[in-house]
């Protein structure tokens, strides 16, 4: 599993984050990676979601410059 943990504290509109957990939890699809839980620790909010080799999408991004036709595939899927 993978652990997101985002602080609430610097969160100003908390309902988003809500709103966004709501969405992945009740959509699943094998090309996107799935939520399984979450958890309030402390001021932290887990984000439990299953495991992806290769690191997240936007540090992909980051690192590597992608043709316009990588990134259509990409957004197809």
């Amino acid at each position: 599993v993978a652990i997101k943990q985002v602080s609430l504290r610097k969160q100003p509109q908390k309902e988003l984050i809500v709103n966004e957990l709501l969405v992945v939890r009740d959509n699943k699809h094998p090309n996107i990676v799935n939520y399984l839980d979450s958890y309030l620790v402390g001021d932290k909010l887990w984000i439990i979601m299953e495991y992806m080799d290769g690191g997240s999408l936007s540090s992909v991004i980051k690192e590597v410059r992608m043709a316009e036709g990588e990134i259509a595939a990409i957004c197809r899927e």
